[in-house]
């Protein structure tokens, strides 16, 4: 039974269902606050995070962190008194609050989805689309595109009133008028369905392109190019990106789909078979969608584990086992250490066998003894083991052209032993 109070009907449930409905909140709020404010520290952190793809999902973040910290509380207190307690003017600040950090978080995934279809399936023109003033001003029109649709209720385009168990408040789409049943269409068409459209157009578009580019590399074979295997290793790490974020949207729909499904059945004129159970639960799930995200860039985003295990004392075992680290740091190490010892000794042996395979000609004995001049820095290091090399050749060379030299023949002139290096 409802009862009337003035601004709000007093609904007729069980008190423990208040309670029941307190202790989600108060998790949702706990977990929300907590893992949003830990993915911006992380952001904050670790400069190699702060790249323009992660800005939309550091928006993502600030807005879900925001709905967090602004709905759960006083929804939990709302809860404990079994009614709304903080009059008309605090409902419509609340419901505001709500609209504004769900609508953007919605319209941030969209963002999302069109940067990854643009740097997945149009690489050149992702090269001018991927700036950071360009992503900032995108981040930008999100907001105002949110708060324009929150603003609406406030200025005569339907009202914000309690909703459910009269604990939280949100827009009235109850009331069977012109501006609340339009709002409430128009609401769900531009804000809900149209970018889950194109989101999954996206998202469609990207699988494709994948699955074509894999395709075209097969059939080269062996004669692929490396910077086709480099166009390639660049697309799956997109879409690495693309799949976290994919993740991020299917989790966000599921969370909002009821609420949408509530709204719809009330602006299709059958309101009366909602019970306040059935506006209630799905009004948490909704802002439960603030929670999600941390658990899932705990899980896929190594970058953003290391982070945390880095900065967070109680949250060291987020990190990868660090003996397998070492053992790949050293093994690294050691193989370039490994690559460069073989490259100097190549030059070494190249210069060694030029060396001694001087002709006993003149000409060609001076020719060939010069070192190569394209690497010095390796002549000059090498040039203490070439030293006794060196003057033991020019030693025995004179020797054998003075034993071989005739009275009549013209006195030849040998370079000065500093000429070789």
């Amino acid at each position: 039974m409802d009862v009337d109070t003035g601004f709000y009907r007093q609904v007729d449930v069980y008190d423990h269902a208040h309670y029941i409905v307190a202790f989600f909140v108060l998790v949702i709020g706990a977990v929300g606050v907590t893992g949003n404010a830990l993915v911006m520290y992380a952001f904050f952190c670790n400069k190699k995070l702060r790249t323009p793809p992660n800005f939309f999902i550091m928006n993502l973040a600030v807005s879900d962190f925001l709905m967090a910290i602004t709905q759960s509380p006083i929804f939990f207190v709302n809860s404990l008194y079994k009614g709304w307690i903080f009059g008309e003017t605090g409902c419509k600040i609340y419901a505001f609050c709500g609209a504004l950090f769900g609508i953007t978080s919605m319209i941030n995934l969209l963002a999302i989805s069109v940067d990854r279809y643009i740097v997945i399936t149009k690489p050149l023109q992702a090269i001018q689309w991927t700036s950071t003033r360009r992503t900032c001003l995108i981040i930008a029109l999100v907001w105002l595109y949110s708060l324009a649709w929150s603003l609406a209720p406030l200025l005569g385009w339907s009202s914000y009133i309690p909703e459910g168990l009269m604990t939280s408040c949100t827009w009235d789409y109850v009331t069977s008028t012109p501006a609340n049943k339009s709002y409430t269409l128009m609401l769900c068409c531009f804000v809900f369905f149209i970018p889950l459209g194109i989101i999954s157009y996206c998202y469609l578009c990207m699988f494709l392109a994948i699955r074509h580019t894999s395709r075209d590399v097969e059939k080269l074979g062996s004669q692929v190019r490396k910077s086709t295997l480099m166009q390639q290793q660049s697309i799956k790490t997109e879409w690495k990106l693309a799949k976290i974020a994919f993740v991020v949207i299917i989790v966000f729909v599921l969370s909002w789909s009821p609420y949408a499904c509530v709204t719809l059945i009330a602006w299709a004129g059958y309101a009366s078979i909602l019970n306040p159970y059935s506006k209630a639960v799905p009004a948490v799930i909704a802002k439960a969608s603030a929670i999600y995200n941390p658990f899932i860039y705990a899980i896929i985003h190594s970058k953003y584990r290391d982070t945390l295990a880095e900065n967070v004392p109680c949250l060291h075992f987020l990190s990868q086992a660090p003996k397998r680290d070492c053992m790949s740091a050293s093994h690294s190490d050691s193989s370039f250490r490994d690559s460069v010892l073989s490259r100097q000794s190549s030059v070494s042996k190249t210069k060694f066998h030029r060396v001694s395979s001087m002709s006993t000609t003149e000409t060609q004995v001076w020719s060939d003894v010069e070192l190569d001049p394209i690497d010095q820095s390796h002549g000059f290091k090498s040039s203490s083991s070439l030293g006794a090399l060196k003057d033991k050749e020019y030693e025995s060379l004179t020797k054998q052209m003075r034993g071989n030299r005739s009275p009549s023949q013209e006195q030849v002139r040998l370079p000065s032993q500093g000429t070789v290096h």
